[in-house]
């Protein structure tokens, strides 16, 4: 799992599914710091402090990882086969599911008079720009591209800037960054939605906290994040081949918590094959869900209890 937006990690278009077929355990404890994993060797880890201390401990062992990752996915064709780790045929349903999911959150937080301005999206690990051109482009009036890998971002440019693409001002790729995930600080207030596809399982956990922390400030008011990964049984899942971590329900939202986000929305992804990781999608935003009070109706609260003895 790469992304394609920074150093190590190609990403929805480039990221590679995997197979669901590590073992991995968890203690009794529910803090995530303290959920066992195992790499794509079967080793153990007993916490994911252990295993990121021992893969990116120091500055050369993390500077190391992120090399590796990038590495790996430069090695990937640039086709949609190649992104999806051989998986061409998920590509169908994964833009189904996340198109009904971003539908939803569109309407819900985006009112009439909110649409008379531009809609912008930011796509992160755009790899050769499978998602912006089956799915964000359809929906927003600009759309910008992160990828750290420079022959998938190549690729995205030559089909995003010609033919149908440039015939509408109304929606179209507008910036193309070659940066990492990690290294990337969005202009302020530039977007509505920013989608991280199938590449934060690259980042450390110190890096996927500052990643989220400065990629706030890219934000409108009202925008928020959405990101769509693949999820572990329990604890995590270390890929030693292309660099990456999946992370479990539970891993994710205490990484929430301590980037200051809350899940506004949740949704399962359908329709892949049975032996591929489960994938999960989030719409996180800055600010709380607003409460809901519950109040019983008039007729019920005027209802006479029945009192038991």
């Amino acid at each position: 799992m790469l992304c394609c937006c920074w150093v190590p990690l190609p990403c929805h278009c480039t990221y590679k599914i995997s197979v669901s077929t590590f073992p991995s355990k968890i203690h009794k404890t529910t803090a995530f710091m303290d959920a066992g994993g195992s790499d794509s060797n079967g080793r153990e880890y007993k916490t994911a402090d252990e295993m990121w201390k021992e893969q990116t401990g120091d500055p050369n062992k993390k500077t190391l990882w992120y090399r590796q990752g990038v590495s790996y996915w430069e090695g990937v064709n640039a086709t949609v086969d190649g992104v999806l780790g051989g998986y061409a045929d998920v590509n169908e349903p994964d833009i189904t599911c996340s198109d009904d999911f971003l539908k939803i959150i569109l309407s819900e937080r985006f009112n009439a008079d909110a649409k008379t301005q531009p809609l912008v999206a930011l796509d992160c690990g755009s790899g050769i720009g499978r998602v912006t051109k089956n799915l964000l482009i359809r929906h927003f009036n600009e759309v910008d591209l992160l990828e750290p890998v420079s022959h998938f971002l190549e690729a995205a440019r030559e089909t995003l800037t010609s033919g149908e693409y440039t015939n509408s001002d109304m929606h179209k790729a507008v910036n193309f960054y070659c940066v990492p995930l990690q290294d990337f600080t969005p202009d302020v207030g530039r977007y509505d939605v920013i989608w991280i596809q199938w590449c934060i399982g690259h980042l450390t956990d110190d890096d996927f906290i500052t990643f989220f922390k400065r990629a706030k400030v890219g934000l409108k008011p009202g925008g928020l994040f959405v990101l769509k990964e693949n999820i572990a049984r329990s604890g995590f899942v270390l890929d030693n081949e292309d660099r990456s971590v999946t992370r479990s329900d539970p891993y994710f939202r205490e990484l929430f918590s301590r980037c200051g986000l809350h899940v506004y929305k949740s949704k399962d992804q359908k329709g892949f094959p049975q032996d591929l990781f489960a994938v999960k999608m989030y719409a996180l935003t800055t600010e709380a869900p607003k409460k809901t009070h519950r109040t019983r109706s008039k007729t019920q609260s005027n209802r006479p209890r029945t009192i038991v003895y």
